[in-house]
């Protein structure tokens, strides 16, 4: 018997496994579900809460739902069909997802890693419960970039939640059920008998809704098992899931606290610098070391008067922590309302520090805790510190406010580490100077220059105004701050304080600078150069390392790169390097970054590209795709990299999440998961994985107008010269095989 060719047989099947392996490999499910309930068992017209559990692989996260869906990453939303066995009591709860402020997008968003939960309260109306719908949702990872939209469906019966009879013993049947005070009796009765004779038919008229639910085809194969329910304790499973929620994600929030921490301690450094507490440091310190027994007490003291300024200020974090909670964070970083009285706040704090008014606090205040503050003894030194943070509210409460108003958008422990950062420095000369007293004689002697800190942070004050009426204006689309009009304003205040501080303008209060010191030199060279930066701005420039301050680009009117890009740079290729054959579909609502011009329908880009003789460009890519914004920003941005899109790629954008219906002529049953297409975004991600087996963006593809793939795609990569490469390599193999082709077609004819 001849072995050899079973051998093979045996090597080739294994091999076609293996790639066959390989192939689905790349199709990444990077969160899988399960659903629960709070309750096993309910009587009608109870309550109950619909569970719904993700468990994200490492180093992926999934958007929250609870974030400005305008703001561009794709939040989670849950759809529920309507049935009379239920209904919805309130809005879908988000537990405990973390936040993010994000440069990209210009404003915060939410989302979870590890474990993700989101619960949905409902009335059970009926005993026969039905409830059904679906959800989408987006993954992303920072490790290469990739983001990844999904949907699937869900469906919740009698087999999970058993349904009882009313609880009430007296219950009576539904017309006689009596009517809520000021409602009429007999119409409430006639109601409950049409909702009656409906639910023979409801489960019908429900399953023909049905078919025209949102269906996503990207991960529905990963969920073949998420409708089982988690059979576990439902408290132990919550208790186990809030517990991983809870946690911060391995290194961002930590990282972003220090960084606020730091703020607020130079913040606090920079109140000490104020007419209001400057003077007060070796006041204080003399006190300490002058009333003490020795000089080992008065150090305990000035440690004890240092510890209780940081308890305080430290006690104010966790009020406003625990008034505005997560929740609040959420509504005071989105709404007008709190972003109107924040501007208005500022402004005020501005004002104040123009010398227009003072703010200060009831003086009955401060004379029962300076009552308390004479008692001496340790509580005295604590009425001490108190005494302190009073009478130094005039100059301390703008900055401390500030504080407060960046911590309380973000997560609830920001306000507790903004105001112990800004304590911990407003202490420590204090303590420092009480262990060290020979160190005060090399203090500067108080004078004008304090009044001058004070002026310089009420310029910063009134242009950090400003960001917060422009996120009202962005939100709500009032047209009051685009961004030339921002930048414009920025100009002006950094050049008032660039004039204020070479002694060029002079409040009533300020002293008069008979001659210009080194550091106010520095400070006024660094104003004028930021003013410099900002000029830019004005015609279009980005200027990157503001983009999380400055409204977004789109909405700058004059955009000279925008209109040198359309021009064509001025030269005489503008026919070449702008030529499409036919104006794009969905042209109105779809677009191009970098005045590019190019299609979001592939047949019109294979029609053109086999018009013109050029391969074409696919961008696989999203609306909430953050990966893919970066990519244009930094890659497609470079001028190389346009020169190449613009003169030798016919380029196609085609957005995987576009909730866009096609024309019903257009739908299709996907041969992937076996669902019909019926929107621009299910079309083309179900047409990049059946075609690529790649389900993740962005991702790039080179190809001739028959589909020939020219070279191997790529996906996130910030590197312009491996992108430059992979171009140059794409226009290489397209020649090379155009041609083959021709002289294919000559050896025929001839």
């Amino acid at each position: 018997m001849n072995r050899k060719p079973i051998i093979k047989q045996l090597a080739a099947t294994l091999l076609f496994l293996l790639f066959t392996f390989i192939a689905q490999a790349q199709v990444l499910k990077p969160a899988t579900w399960s659903y629960d309930v709070s309750k096993k068992q309910v009587a009608v017209g109870e309550e109950v809460e619909l569970i719904f559990n993700a468990k994200i692989d490492k180093d992926w996260y999934l958007y929250s739902s609870d974030f400005d869906p305008d703001l561009g990453p794709m939040v989670t939303e849950f759809k529920f069909q309507k049935h009379p066995s239920y209904e919805l009591v309130g809005k879908l709860v988000p537990v405990k997802p973390k936040k993010k402020y994000d440069d990209l997008w210009g404003g915060e968003y939410t989302y979870f890693t590890g474990t993700a939960q989101f619960r949905q309260k409902i009335r059970v109306l009926k005993p026969d419960l039905l409830v059904k719908g679906s959800y989408e949702y987006q993954v992303c990872t920072d490790v290469d970039g990739r983001c990844i939209p999904f949907d699937d469906t869900f469906t919740f019966t009698n087999k999970q939640i058993k349904v009882t009879a009313a609880s009430t013993p007296e219950a009576k049947p539904a017309n006689d059920t009596p009517a809520a005070p000021g409602v009429d009796a007999e119409a409430t009765g006639t109601q409950m008998a049409q909702q009656n004779t409906t639910s023979e038919t409801g489960e019908e008229e429900f399953n023909d809704t049905l078919a025209t639910i949102t269906e996503i085809n990207e991960g529905e194969g990963a969920f073949s098992g998420a409708t089982e329910l988690n059979s576990e304790d439902n408290e132990q499973g919550e208790e186990l899931i809030l517990g991983d929620v809870s946690e911060p994600a391995p290194g961002a929030e930590a990282e972003g606290l220090w960084a606020f921490m730091l703020i607020a301690f130079g913040s606090g450094l920079v109140a000490l610098l104020t007419p209001c507490v400057f003077p007060m440091v070796p006041m204080t310190v003399s006190f300490f070391t002058n009333s003490s027994g020795n000089r080992a007490q008065g150090i305990v003291k000035a440690f004890v008067y240092g510890l209780s300024i940081i308890a305080i200020y430290t006690l104010i974090g966790t009020i406003v922590a625990k008034l505005f909670g997560a929740d609040g964070a959420n509504f005071i970083s989105t709404h007008w309302l709190p972003n109107i009285l924040f501007f208005l706040i500022f402004l005020i704090f501005a004002m104040s520090f123009f010398g227009m008014f003072e703010i200060t606090l009831p003086s009955s205040w401060l004379n029962k805790v300076d009552a308390q503050a004479d008692k001496g003894g340790w509580i005295g030194v604590f009425f001490m510190a108190f005494t302190l943070a009073l009478v130094s509210f005039s100059c301390t409460g703008p900055i401390v406010g500030s504080i407060l108003v960046a911590s309380a958008g973000g997560e609830t422990i920001r306000p507790v580490v903004g105001m112990f950062g800004f304590s911990l420095a407003f202490a420590l000369p204090f303590t420092v100077f009480a262990i060290f007293p020979s160190w005060l004689s090399g203090l500067p002697k108080s004078g004008g220059w304090l009044n001058s800190v004070k002026v310089v942070l009420g310029f910063i004050e009134l242009a950090l105004a400003l960001k917060f009426l422009s996120v009202a204006d962005q939100v709500y689309h009032w047209g009051i701050l685009d961004r030339e009009v921002y930048l414009a304003l920025w100009i002006v205040i950094f050049t008032l304080m660039g004039f204020y501080l070479l002694g060029k303008i002079k409040f009533s209060h300020d002293s008069d600078v008979k001659y210009l010191s080194v550091p106010r030199l520095f400070f006024a060279i660094a104003t004028f150069g930021f003013v410099v930066y900002l000029i830019p701005g004005l015609f279009g420039a980005p200027l990157k390392a503001l983009a999380g301050y400055l409204p977004p680009q789109s909405t700058q009117d004059f955009d000279i790169g925008n209109i040198v890009r359309g021009s064509g740079g001025g030269t005489t290729t503008v026919s070449v390097t702008n030529e499409i054959c036919e104006k794009p579909k969905y042209s109105e609502f779809l677009h191009l970054p970098h005045g590019l011009r190019g299609y979001f329908d592939l047949e019109q880009a294979k029609k053109c590209a086999a018009e013109l003789g050029k391969p074409i460009f696919i961008d696989f890519t999203g609306h909430g795709c953050v990966n893919c914004r970066e990519m244009e920003q930094n890659v497609w941005s470079d001028p190389e990299v346009l020169k190449r899109l613009r003169e030798d790629y016919v380029v196609v954008a085609l957005y995987v999440d576009d909730r866009t219906k096609l024309p019903e002529s257009e739908w299709y049953t996907s041969t992937y998961d076996g669902k019909e297409k019926t929107t621009i975004g299910k079309k083309y991600a179900d047409y990049q994985i059946t075609k690529f087996n790649v389900n993740a963006q962005p991702y790039y593809v080179l190809m001739d107008a028959q589909e020939n793939v020219l070279v191997k795609p790529i996906a996130y990569d910030l590197n312009v010269n491996n992108f430059v490469d992979f171009l140059d390599a794409g226009i290489a193999s397209y020649k090379a095989r155009h041609n083959q082709v021709a002289q294919s077609k000559n050896i025929t004819d001839m």
